[in-house]
C-alpha cells in the first residue's frame, strides 16, 4: 500500500479572539457552566504554551477574562445551566445524589446546586425512582412477579442509583407508585 503520510497540524495559537471563538462554538453544541468552559479553554491554551512555547499564564487571564465577559452579557449562566440539568437528569429517573454529582463535576457550585434541587417539586425522589423502575422494568413494572431474590435484586439496583431504601422500597413494593 502506498500512501503519503499527512503532517499532523498543531493546535492553534491561543490568542484571544480564538478562545472567544472556540467558547462561542463549544457554547454552540452544549449546554454547559463557567467552571467546565473554564477547563475546557485551558486546555486549550496548555496545548498551545506547549506546542507553540507561548506563556500559559497570559493564555488562562485571556481565559478568564472571556469567562467574565460571557458571564456578563448572559452566555453563561450556572444557575440556568444547573435548573435545566436537575430537571434533565430528574426526568431521566436519576437521584438527588446522583445529580448532585453531575453537577458538581461541572463545578456549578454547592448553593446553586441546594437551589436548583429544591426547585424539583413534591416528593422529587419517589417520582424519579418510579421513573427508573419503569425504564429499567423493576418492581411492579417488571413483566413478570418479582420472586423475593428478584426482588432484592431491584432494591439493589435502586440502591446503586443512589435512592434511599425507604424509596426503593416503596417503588418495589408498589406501596404507592406515583
Amino acid at each position: 500500500m502506498t500512501g503519503s503520510k499527512k503532517k499532523q497540524r498543531g493546535p492553534r495559537k491561543a490568542t484571544a479572539k480564538h478562545l472567544e471563538n472556540a467558547a462561542l462554538y463549544y457554547l454552540q453544541r452544549f449546554a454547559t457552566s463557567a467552571e467546565n468552559l473554564r477547563r475546557v479553554l485551558t486546555r486549550k491554551v496548555d496545548r498551545s504554551a506547549h506546542f507553540h512555547g507561548t506563556d500559559p499564564d497570559e493564555g488562562r487571564a485571556q481565559v478568564e477574562d472571556t469567562i467574565r465577559r460571557f458571564l456578563r452579557s448572559g452566555l453563561l449562566d450556572d444557575d440556568a445551566y444547573a435548573r435545566a440539568r436537575v430537571q434533565s437528569l430528574h426526568r431521566r429517573g436519576n437521584s438527588a445524589r446522583v445529580i448532585r454529582g453531575k453537577l458538581k463535576q461541572k463545578g456549578v457550585d454547592d448553593d446553586i446546586i441546594a437551589a436548583a434541587l429544591d426547585a424539583r417539586g413534591e416528593d422529587p425522589e419517589l417520582t424519579a425512582a418510579v421513573t427508573l423502575a419503569k425504564r429499567r422494568r423493576l418492581g411492579p413494572f417488571a413483566t413478570r412477579k418479582p420472586s423475593d431474590e428478584t426482588r432484592e435484586k431491584h432494591l439493589a439496583a435502586l440502591a446503586r442509583a443512589g435512592f434511599s431504601y425507604a424509596v426503593a422500597r416503596r417503588v418495589v413494593d408498589g406501596d404507592d407508585p406515583v
